[in-house]
């Protein structure tokens, strides 16, 4: 029976009742003093305590799609997604299989041109004025003399709300990926500018240019690869990607602005900016702003955007399974879109750990075109 199967979940909350029913019938039976009844109130207690936390902690995942499958649960799902270009009615499908990530560690004293560095770094932007932090990951082909006058592609890499950026590279360990894959020829070497979209903590912007501030979107748009390309040596056109509200953050900002991202990834990514009491209200009563933050109706109405686009799911586990194939069917040239489909995997880490590896071999092969 699947973890998230109506079965397991019954047989959960049925196991927590009797046990529970159990518990008041035998209880005195066992109110001696005894070590033995000592021991079965306190095994009774255990057991209906630890399969209420089962039923409670079945009953969310089924809700907000957590894991997928035991497997998933256990971290034992390890197949790793697929890239499948979306090719028009005459073409055929593409696909470049992802590789596997090994680990990076920068013992102490290692040098950067050997294993590449993170940088914390601050940026002010200088039409926003937001501020955020964010860590840079440089290549070791970036402090190699052989490339000292060479520009590196870059990727802005964003969180899920609320998320830390810290989890880029401790938890999804981005920049130990995209080492691997280069030096393993699979990718060009990378910059990777990580951060999370929530530059105005608590609140969830959901990278829009909110009436009366913060500006989020021009922020992403143009702050902060101004301020990125003036400290370091990256090429013009840009990348980004990003899970969950950063995945919906990553595709609105390729659409919105083609010039600035080439190309524009979303993992387990949803579609319209979210709208709750962590947002506030975004737009203000501005119809024309609402509905340019919902991607599906922008790819009814308006032009089509001359960038790249990459969106995963999984066919068991994902909430976004029938959004993402609308966005598949609505993508029009120039936009070209591609897609990540798993057949298992829930809306966490692990899920996204199996997905980044192709996505980084992706967006380095678009920003190479």
């Amino acid at each position: 029976m699947g973890l998230t199967s109506h079965k397991v979940l019954a047989l959960a909350v049925l196991l927590a009742v009797a046990l529970f029913l159990g518990t008041v019938l035998l209880w005195p039976r066992l109110a001696r003093r005894s070590w033995r009844s000592v021991s079965g109130r306190v095994a009774l207690l255990l057991a209906t305590q630890l399969m209420l936390f089962c039923a409670v902690g079945l009953g969310v995942n089924r809700s907000f799609g957590f894991y997928a499958s035991w497997d998933d649960l256990l971290g034992r799902e390890q197949g790793e997604g697929v890239v499948t270009d979306q090719a028009g009615a005459a073409g055929a499908a593409r696909t470049v299989h992802a590789v596997s990530a090994g680990g990076l560690t920068a013992p102490p004293g290692a040098r950067p041109d050997t294993l590449g560095r993170i940088e914390k770094i601050e940026v002010v932007g200088r039409d926003t004025r937001i501020a955020s932090s964010a860590y840079v990951y440089l290549p070791p082909e970036y402090f190699q003399q052989r490339y000292a006058a060479r520009h590196f592609p870059a990727a802005v890499v964003l969180t899920g709300y609320p998320g830390t950026a810290e989890a880029l590279y401790k938890g999804l360990r981005y920049p130990q990926t995209a080492y691997r894959l280069a030096a393993a020829h699979r990718m060009r070497p990378m910059i990777l500018v990580m951060l999370r979209p929530t530059v105005a903590p608590p609140r969830d912007t959901e990278c829009v240019d909110v009436p009366g501030g913060p500006r989020t979107e021009t922020f992403f748009a143009r702050d902060l690869p101004e301020a990125v390309a003036a400290r370091y040596r990256t090429e013009k056109q840009w990348g980004i990607v990003g899970d969950s509200t950063g995945g919906y953050c990553a595709l609105k900002l390729a659409m919105h602005h083609p010039d600035v991202y080439r190309a524009g990834a979303g993992l387990s990514a949803y579609y319209r900016a979210a709208l709750d009491p962590t947002t506030g209200d975004l737009f203000h009563g501005d119809q024309e702003l609402r509905n340019r933050a919902d991607l599906l109706w922008s790819l009814d109405r308006l032009p089509p955007p001359d960038t790249s686009l990459l969106v995963t799911t999984s066919r068991q586990g994902e909430y976004n399974y029938p959004d993402t194939m609308a966005f598949l069917g609505k993508v029009k040239p120039p936009a070209r879109v591609a897609s990540i489909v798993l057949d298992s995997g829930g809306h966490n880490f692990n899920t996204w750990r199996r997905e980044i590896p192709a996505t980084l071999r992706w967006m380095s092969a678009r920003l190479s075109e």
